[in-house]
This record gives C-alpha cells, sequence and structure tokens, in this order.
C-alpha cells in the first residue's frame, strides 16, 4: 500500500516542488496540497493521509493550529492564533496508538524553531528543515508513516532545553509517571537527557533491543506516540530539568 501524503505550504514552488519529488515515489501518494492550515484540516478529513507534511507559518490559519485539529480529529476552521536533519532510525514508536490519526511532520526553516516545541507538545511526530536534500524528505515521510518520530537524540536535547527552560511548561506531576518501573523511569530520564538507544544500553549495561522494549513499555504505559512525546513528558513532569 502506498503512503498517502498531504503537503501544505503557502508558498507554491516549495509546496509543488515537495509534492513533484514525493508524487514521483513508487510508495508515496500525494493526496492534495494545501495553501494554508483551514484547508489542510478540510483536505485532511476528506483524504485522511498518513503524512501530514505541514508548514509552520502560514496566512489563514497558522501550522499548530492545524495540528492540533488534524489530531484532535476536529475540523473547525476558527483561525489559530500564531506568528505570521537529522534521521533518526533508532527510536520506539506506539504504532498502536491513534490508529486512523496522521502523523505530522511539521517544515521549518530554522534547525530550532520555538514554534517546533509547541508542535511536538500537540503530538507532531518531528520536524524537517525546509532546505532538505530531496533523500532526506522522502526518507522523513517513510520513517513518520512508519510510527517513528522524526527527531535525531542531539537535536531532540538541544531543542527541547532551550524551550523549557525558556517557555512556560505545564504543571504536570510526576504522579502521571506513576505507573512506570524503576528501570523504565531510569530509561525515560535517559530518553529525555537526548540518549539515543545504543548510548541508554551503553549507560545502563543492558543490551539494545532490551532498551526498545523498555521504550515500547514506557510509550504504550503513558498513551504517547512516539518519542519525542516522551522527551515533552520527561521536562513538562520535571523528571528532566533544562541543563541537566
Amino acid at each position: 500500500m502506498s503512503i498517502k501524503v498531504l503537503v501544505v505550504d503557502d508558498q507554491a514552488m516549495v509546496r509543488e516542488g515537495f509534492a513533484a519529488l514525493l508524487a514521483a515515489q513508487e510508495d508515496i501518494e500525494v493526496v492534495g496540497q494545501a495553501e494554508n492550515g483551514a484547508l489542510a484540516v478540510e483536505l485532511a478529513a476528506l483524504h485522511h493521509p498518513d503524512v501530514v507534511l505541514m508548514d509552520v507559518r502560514m496566512p489563514v490559519m497558522d501550522g499548530l493550529e492545524a495540528a492540533r485539529q488534524i489530531l484532535a480529529g476536529t475540523t473547525d476552521c476558527d483561525s489559530g492564533a500564531g506568528p505570521d536533519t537529522d534521521l533518526d532510525l533508532d527510536t520506539g514508536a506506539n504504532t498502536d496508538a491513534d490508529a486512523g490519526t496522521p502523523h505530522v511532520l511539521m517544515l521549518t526553516t530554522f534547525d530550532v524553531d520555538d514554534y517546533v516545541y509547541d508542535a511536538l507538545r500537540l503530538g507532531a511526530s518531528g520536524f524537517l528543515l525546509k532546505d532538505a536534500l530531496a533523500d532526506e524528505l522522502v526518507a522523513a515521510v517513510r520513517i513518520v508513516a512508519s510510527g517513528e518520530a522524526l527527531l535525531a537524540p542531539s537535536i531532540t536535547k538541544r531543542l527541547i532545553e532551550q524551550f523549557a527552560d525558556s517557555r512556560a511548561r505545564p504543571e504536570l506531576s510526576q504522579d502521571r509517571l506513576e505507573g512506570l518501573t524503576e528501570r523504565e523511569l531510569e530509561v525515560m530520564t535517559l530518553i529525555g537527557r537526548g540518549f539515543s538507544n545504543q548510548e541508554i544500553a551503553d549507560e545502563l549495561f543492558i543490551a539494545q533491543q532490551t532498551v526498545k522494549t523498555h521504550v515500547s513499555k514506557i510509550l504504550a504505559k503513558l498513551g504517547l506516540r512516539d518519542r519525542v512525546q516522551a522527551v515533552v513528558l520527561a521536562y513538562d513532569t520535571g523528571l528532566v530539568e533544562p541543563g541537566s
């Protein structure tokens, strides 16, 4: 089965270029294009894409509000308030969660964009720079479609630390984590600190496959879509502090 993709960007050349590149792949079908978030919400409800490639800054409705509505399964088109890679295959993913909900991959001009953090908190599966190479774009769509997060651990750490330290965080109790075992809490902490699966394995003297099993259990217990959301939750609950 082909991967159905919706491309959303207010710049026609960028949007059409990405769409043409993706449509040329045998396993990818571009089911629609949108120049703003409001149209993206409508087309997502109509075509049920597997992946939405979403620009952050757009007129009418920005990418954050569009992502929120798409991930929540809503279709209201109130205008959202908002301003005008590294690829990581080594991630745990909760592929059973949110079945049928598109995976949203945010497009950004800058590698650390403060609105990307908000998008990750909403449930986006990662972000991709607009100047990514053609092969990176195609690989990114395939990775996200498979249920994995698209954020290298080092990028995750830098991104989250910068904005967790400077932006207001929701006050989430660590009670949210009480269902985790002691070992799972150790793994969760290292995920939050930006460790890859191999680095976690080395730190805890366990096999990488064991780490993957722990990550999958953590995501399932906490109802998280992917590793990136685990990082956000680690900071939001205070399990990991910026700079730790």
